[in-house]
């Protein structure tokens, strides 16, 4: 109905304008009749213009409508009256299009609002900015942390800090670091977390901030309480055979009466005794020479030289060297690498150091078992890293000891100087890497590198 209705308007607005512009040709003809005929032209070109204007008027609310939405203007409604069904339902169809968008975007402000209580109410200082340090939003926790009030740009922390800035503006995404401020004379040891995203067609770097002060002194405390236990069972179990051994050849070869000091008589016994007593006290200061040493060495790993190799190269250069020792107890040990051709980055020499002492670890685990047996399986993770691990079917280590493997010294063995995890773990951190484990008793345990 609403079509015949916009036909019949045309219909009978293209007749009127056709029967204008033949009276308008009659009165032409006609001598003095040049009123009359520029009338009639005027009503013509009214009729045309009117026609136009309302052929137009789609072309115009479709033109609203989409500056509407452009301008994300959605307060516009379309209403028209008397033009039948055919403009009702085309404003109708433009109506409910605005409204959901009004919806969609009243559902966006309040995702946006969520988001922003959730990112002001962390503890965890935020700091999103542009490539031109520009900063776009931050939160509470670094206001506290900063002692800021505003930040509208990442250079504005030079205020705090000249490094700060450069510091921030240089992080890449996964980058990971641990920066010391002074804010108000405290000390900040912020470990800093940059991951980038991109948003209305700019990139940008998300940096959350977070201060591990008190984390670090209580493990710079545990650490130190450690090593100090660790030496000073290694000194005195030194020093107290030495001291007692060296007040025993005193006694042997002097007596003091008063102020009178005399050399006693010796026997071939007691000679003897004497050069045993001595020969120990050299040997335990030998030791505990050695002790010294093996501590100097764990403080003094050198830099790595980078070269970019085949991990196949490592296990042969470890698996030869050890293949002597697995013969000799039997053990099985079965290399596979994913994919064959497996490249990393890292220093060989430190490395191997890691490999032979995981592999002499595993080797002392599965010995004593029947049908030993050692894997070692490098691939790429998850993360896109190499990953290389460690299996063996052994005893496994007990778990009230699984957290203090890899401190210095400390060793379950009858021998061995208890260095090696710690080592290893040392040569990973300087290649940013890690150095994991898992055991269950009776049921082996794997060691993970990652580099």
């Amino acid at each position: 109905m609403g079509f015949r209705k916009f036909r019949l308007y045309i219909v009978t607005r293209v007749l009127l304008i056709t029967a204008n512009l033949l009276i308008l040709v009659l009165l032409i003809t006609r001598e003095h009749q040049e009123v009359a005929a520029a009338i009639t032209a005027l009503i013509a070109i009214l009729q045309i213009g009117s026609l136009i204007h309302y052929i137009e008027r789609t072309n115009r609310k479709l033109t609203q409508f989409l500056e509407s939405i452009r301008h994300s203007d959605f307060s516009t409604t379309f209403h028209d009256k008397n033009l039948g069904r055919s403009f009702e339902g085309l404003n109708r169809a433009f109506n409910e299009v605005i409204a959901q968008f009004r919806k969609n975007r009243a559902e966006k402000e309040e995702h946006y609002n969520y988001l922003l209580t959730v990112v002001q109410h962390v503890s965890i200082g935020i700091i999103a900015f542009g490539k031109d340090g520009k900063v776009d939003i931050f939160n509470n926790a670094v206001k506290r942390l900063l002692k800021l009030t505003n930040l509208k740009d990442i250079h504005d922390l030079s205020g705090i800090s000249d490094t700060l800035p450069p510091a921030l503006l240089s992080l890449k995404a996964g980058d990971r670091r641990l920066l010391k401020l002074v804010v108000d004379d405290e000390l900040l040891q912020l470990s800093v977390y940059a991951t980038e995203f991109r948003m209305r067609g700019e990139e940008f770097l998300l940096v959350s901030l977070q201060n591990i002060s008190t984390e670090l002194e209580e493990k710079e405390i545990e650490s130190w309480q450690n090593l100090i236990r660790v030496l000073t069972h290694e000194i005195m179990n030194s020093i107290t055979p030495i001291t007692s051994l060296a007040n025993t050849v005193k006694e042997m070869l002097i007596s003091e009466t008063g102020e009178n000091v005399s050399l006693n008589h010796l026997d071939d016994e007691d000679a003897g005794n004497i050069s045993q007593a001595l020969k120990t006290i050299s040997n335990r200061s030998q030791g505990l020479l050695n002790f010294v040493e093996t501590y100097r060495n764990l403080t003094r790993i050198p830099r790595p030289n980078f070269r970019y190799f085949a991990v196949k190269e490592m296990f042969e250069r470890a698996h030869s060297l050890l293949k002597p020792k697995m013969d000799h107890f039997q053990i099985e040990c079965t290399p596979r690498i994913f994919p064959a051709e497996l490249m990393v980055t890292a220093d060989p020499d430190l490395i191997d150091q890691v490999f032979i002492n995981l592999m002499l670890n595993a080797i002392d685990a599965v010995k004593e078992k029947d049908n030993p047996k050692i894997s070692v399986t490098a691939a790429i993770n998850s993360n896109g890293r190499v990953s290389i691990e460690f299996a063996d079917n052994g005893y496994g280590i007990k778990p009230d000891i699984l957290d203090k493997i890899f401190m210095p010294f400390f060793t379950s063995k009858q021998e061995g100087s208890g260095i090696g995890l710690s080592l290893s773990r040392q040569i990973m951190h300087l290649h940013k890497g890690a150095i994991s484990v898992k055991s269950s008793p009776e049921s082996g345990t794997i060691f993970t590198l990652t580099f």
